[in-house]
């Protein structure tokens, strides 16, 4: 299914926890119909180091959201 939002377009969520938040689309993946959203359903990790040499701790990054919970506000 062909989809108007691309990388980089500015769209607003309309459902979920972050209703009513806007931002601008990092990754689109139309196999799976999901959209990554920067600043938004972020999710926090937490790492332990598996050698000496890695680093442990707390890692937040951006989760992807389901394209359906998303309008396009302006194409990029």
């Amino acid at each position: 299914m062909a989809s108007k939002i691309k990388k980089n377009s500015k769209v607003k969520i309309i459902s979920g926890d972050e209703k009513g938040k806007e931002g601008n689309v990092i990754i689109v993946d139309l196999k799976r119909s999901l959209v990554k959203v920067e600043g938004i359903n972020l999710v926090t990790r937490h790492y332990k180091a598996k050698q000496a040499n890695q680093n442990s701790g707390i890692k937040v990054f951006e989760n992807f959201i389901h394209i359906s919970n998303v309008a396009l506000i302006s194409a990029a």
